[in-house]
């Protein structure tokens, strides 16, 4: 871990800002980031003055998946936990969080949208679940993801790995307002919310969030695991290796 923290937090009337800034790896999920956003998101919830947490990045990209560095250094099970374990927080949180993005998302990116209330998605927002194309597969974003598309749209995009655009994802409801104002409407989102009391927030998002909940403790398990084996498969080696030398895996055709 460096001295140079790559997730950041602030606070300004009622509403912490967390802003993941990894440029240099595209915000993936290094073991750094997933353990600096699970500390933000826990102090965010111990301060009484927070209403609402708003996820957002630097760069062009919100977040590119997993960190494929470490992901060739050793086995994935603790990166897999770690992944779970803040995709619950983000589930399981006493705070509307509401994810503001307007850059790519790729792969585990998806994943933690997967996990927050509300996502607003700007003009230069692109999406792709990208893991069958490297040997792998959704496994553990998937009890996040799943529980907020049609399944038709995520059968397409589990197995296609196809890129899509912040109307469609819309659409198929990864995404709740796709806009070119990002700024105004996640202004008048916030106004909403300092509206609504601490106890009616901490309900109405455990009510609203009941199916994401139940899959990440019915499956969440079985998803690290299947991760893990995935992960140190030869088929994953090679399309890891293909990803990072830039070139096509052996299998295309």
């Amino acid at each position: 871990m460096t001295d140079t923290e790559v997730v950041h937090l602030s606070v300004d009337a009622g509403i912490a800002a967390i802003t993941l800034d990894s440029p240099h790896n595209r915000n993936a999920l290094s073991r750094q980031l997933v353990a600096e956003l699970t500390d933000r998101l826990e102090r965010s919830a111990a301060m009484p003055e927070v209403r609402a947490v708003v996820l957002t990045h630097t760069g062009t990209t919100f977040c590119a998946g997993a960190d494929l560095s470490e992901a060739s250094t050793g086995p994935m099970t603790g990166t897999a936990n770690a992944l779970l374990a803040v995709l619950r927080t983000l589930a399981d949180l006493p705070l509307p969080v509401i994810a503001s993005i307007d850059g790519n998302v790729r792969a585990g990116g998806v994943g933690l949208l997967g996990a927050c209330d509300i996502v607003l998605a700007g003009p230069l927002s692109t999406f792709a679940i990208t893991e069958a194309r490297l040997g792998l597969a959704a496994a553990v974003i998937s009890v996040t993801v799943l529980p907020r598309l049609d399944s038709r749209s995520a059968a397409r995009y589990f197995l296609t790995g196809a890129t899509f655009d912040a109307a469609e994802a819309q659409r198929i409801g990864l995404v709740t307002v796709a806009t070119d104002d990002l700024v105004g409407v996640l202004a008048a989102l916030c106004a909403d919310l300092r509206k609504a009391s601490p106890q009616g927030l901490v309900e109405s998002k455990r009510i609203a969030n009941r199916a994401v909940r139940e899959a990440i403790e019915r499956y969440g398990d079985d998803m690290i695991e299947l991760s893990a084996r995935l992960f140190a498969s030869e088929e994953a080696h090679e399309g890891m290796t293909a990803f990072l030398e830039r070139r096509l895996p052996r299998w295309t055709i």
